[in-house]
């Protein structure tokens, strides 16, 4: 019997919503959501009856029966940090997810919105691997002084979507290999995944690891507490330099790897400089994973929208490829990987966990 699932994930100015059947995709459509739209809602979770009626608008738009429906996959929104895998949406979940008590995104509502419509037709409701998966090791958490600790905040989804797949076309057990993910999208991300766990990886939201379009990456540490002391900036506008507006738009003016890349290759020798330190980064990054891996990896898997650049792809290969070999897989994958995790929860694949 095929399972058809219905996938939600909301993002800050819209929602992508997909039906799958067995892997393939049905149809996936993205719902605009413009800033006067939003205007009106003081939080996120207000917005939730509003987003919910635009996605039964389209599904009833498109004819679509809602009781071929065998379960609900939302977007796993910020919740306490949790381990990678399929979990079923829980009162406890929703209290959590409703009152941003891990913090305020749009990501929130999809959880939310997946319990409420998969109540009312009586089939289950999941989330997979959201952005606080936290698998680190204990050596992985340890930074330099004792108020502070590193957290784990990354591409999950994707990036543990990504291995599978790498994992089923070579004939592999994910729970059996090594291997280094790089997302490359409006965050970067590099995980080392070993054994089935990202046991260590930056933190891609709060300022670690390379730069990227919009957020800053790793800043020299005293340059930044001066900053944060000068008197020129609020403790806000300072967020959004590490997350926001810094990385290439603080250095180009643009948050599209593709604008800087064009400046690059007509000769901006300021774009070719940015281009090639961003390469040189995530390169970087990747040497040490390997390093913390002692240089048992199986393979280094490329992801996220800018792994559609040829260009970048090929300079990361010409850092990395002595370590093992790279594997390309662009797109950010999210619908897909959504879809699969409920795919595997259903046939009994994947366990589903409790909240």
């Amino acid at each position: 019997m095929p399972y058809t699932i219905l996938v939600i994930n909301p993002g800050s100015t819209s929602t992508k919503i997909g039906v799958f059947e067995d892997q393939k995709e049905l149809f996936t459509e993205g719902i605009s959501h413009s800033a006067e739209e939003l205007a009106p809602f003081p939080n996120v979770a207000s917005q939730y009856d509003f987003r919910r009626e635009r996605i039964l608008s389209l599904l009833k738009a498109r004819n679509f029966d809602l009781k071929k429906v065998s379960a609900i996959v939302g977007r796993g929104g910020l919740l306490r940090p949790i381990p990678g895998g399929v979990y079923a949406v829980s009162e406890a979940m929703k209290a959590d997810l409703l009152s941003a008590k891990y913090g305020e995104h749009a990501s929130n509502l999809g959880g939310l919105i997946a319990s409420s419509m998969a109540a009312e037709l009586k089939i289950p409701a999941y989330i997979a691997d959201p952005v606080v998966v936290d698998e680190l090791s204990d050596v992985a958490r340890v930074v330099g002084h004792k108020l502070f600790t590193h957290v784990s905040i990354f591409h999950a989804l994707n990036q543990k979507a990504v291995a599978r797949r790498w994992c089923h076309e070579n004939g592999k057990k994910y729970e059996d290999v090594n291997l280094i993910v790089a997302h490359m999208g409006g965050g970067v991300s590099v995980g080392l995944h070993e054994k089935g766990r990202v046991v260590d990886v930056n933190n891609a939201l709060n300022g670690d690891g390379p730069f990227s379009p919009e957020r800053s990456g790793t800043l020299p540490a005293l340059q930044l507490a001066k900053l944060c002391f000068s008197g020129k900036y609020s403790e806000a506008e300072v967020a959004k330099m590490i997350t926001g507006k810094g990385g290439l738009v603080s250095l180009m003016g643009s948050n599209d790897m593709r604008v800087t890349e064009k400046a690059a290759k007509e000769g901006n020798r300021e774009a070719a400089l940015y281009y090639q330190a961003f390469i040189y980064q995530v390169g970087k990054a990747i040497g040490g994973m390997a390093a913390a891996a002692k240089g048992k990896v199986d393979a280094i898997l490329l992801t996220g929208g800018i792994a559609y650049g040829k260009d970048v792809v090929q300079g990361i290969t010409e850092m990395c490829g002595f370590m093992a070999p790279v594997i390309a897989y662009p797109g950010e994958g999210e619908l897909e990987a959504l879809a699969l995790a409920g795919m595997r929860a259903l046939s009994g694949e994947a366990k589903v966990q409790n909240y």
